[in-house]
């Protein structure tokens, strides 16, 4: 029962919409969560078809796709749920939150370890994809839309397609709490400046030259 409690009060905790705790029963992620619970019991006892069940119908009820497989530490929060899919040898630390449509997933038919392990306290943006057996590294924040097919260090926020670590700070920060997805830095943008900073700095050696060569 304690697990149950913890779901209950992460939900309240990382959603501001939510008024009564009695609307905790309304969302997705409170039932995909512990119908994963009870499927992975399941998996690990070797009863993969009861498991594999219990999962589908968790999908088809909830939009949420967890393989019973998968590893799920304490407080994962999935805010809406639609269309996110966690594969088989997926391990999701403790405090992570994930937003809708995202994916992560493997690359191809390997065996083994195939799929990405979330460190603790990471923050994975609406619609962003994480492909491979790699880490994302505690603290670290991937922004929505970004396709992820490497490591990622800790306490790093990065965004992009492929995805771009865009910043990078020695100070441990914890984005679950910001729930955050709009200020994140810009890398195209931020390549932009680079560019144009180099146009000037090749103008004023221009001016330079023709200067010296009067």
């Amino acid at each position: 029962m304690g697990f149950i409690r913890e779901e209950i009060s992460v939900i309240k905790e990382r959603d501001p919409a939510i008024k009564k705790t009695l609307e905790v029963f309304l969302y997705p992620s409170f039932y995909s969560i512990l119908s994963h619970r009870i499927a992975h019991w399941f998996y690990k006892h070797k009863r993969y078809f009861i498991a594999r069940c219990i999962s589908q119908l968790n999908r088809w009820l909830t939009g949420i796709e967890i393989h019973p497989g998968a590893k799920i530490g304490k407080r994962l929060f999935i805010d809406h749920g639609m269309g996110v899919v966690i594969g088989e040898t997926c391990e999701i630390g403790d405090n992570v939150t994930i937003y809708q449509g995202v994916t992560l997933g493997g690359t191809g038919k390997e065996k083994g370890k195939r799929h990405p392990t979330i460190g603790n306290n990471v923050m994975i943006g609406a619609g962003a994809k994480v492909l491979g057996p790699f880490k994302i590294g505690d603290n670290s924040r991937i922004g929505s839309g970004t396709v992820v097919l490497g490591e990622i260090p800790e306490n790093c926020t990065c965004v992009g397609i492929p995805a771009r670590i865009v910043k990078r700070d020695n100070q441990k920060i914890d984005p679950c709490k910001a729930l955050d997805q709009i200020k994140l830095p810009d890398p195209v943008q931020m390549e932009l400046c680079k560019l144009q900073y180099q146009i000037e700095e090749l103008k004023k050696r221009i001016v330079k030259l023709e200067k010296e060569g009067d």
